[in-house]
């Protein structure tokens, strides 16, 4: 039994615009929170889990006043499957570019992490409504 829908160029197309967008807004707390949905989850990296738009916004401009804002993470679509018209399950890469000061001696930081995200469409307007990371190796 196949629960796939499949998508159309466009659709595709306008997610890999979207995690494009992600990937350039890493640094930008106003940008990226706004490209999720209000009632989002997100599990980093390391585990941490937040609920909703605003506790990602504070979370993510905490980091950015740390030694965290130097960890860059770069994207790859490795798949994209449409559970409905509406709903997309992205499958991606990220590999993790940790420039702080000493981290190559002291980062526990994996550098690789396979990421899925759950993006939804209301209208024609795609947005983030899940982001989970799992480290690998």
């Amino acid at each position: 039994m196949n629960i796939t829908h499949p998508g159309n160029d466009a659709d595709e197309q306008r997610i890999r615009e979207l995690v494009a967008r992600s990937q350039e807004a890493q640094l930008d707390p106003d940008v990226l929170p706004a490209l999720h949905t209000s009632n989002m989850v997100i599990v980093n990296l390391a585990g941490r889990r937040l609920f909703g738009r605003e506790a990602f916004a504070s979370a993510m401009a905490e980091a950015l006043s740390s030694p965290l804002k130097d960890i860059r993470t770069s994207l790859e679509v490795d798949d994209i499957r449409f559970t409905t018209s509406d709903v997309a399950v992205v499958s991606r890469t990220k590999t993790v570019h940790d420039e702080r000061s000493g981290a190559k001696d002291s980062s526990v930081l994996p550098s690789v992490g396979v990421m899925t995200y759950v993006m939804t469409r209301r209208g024609g307007d795609r947005r983030i409504a899940l982001a989970q990371t799992t480290p690998v190796g």
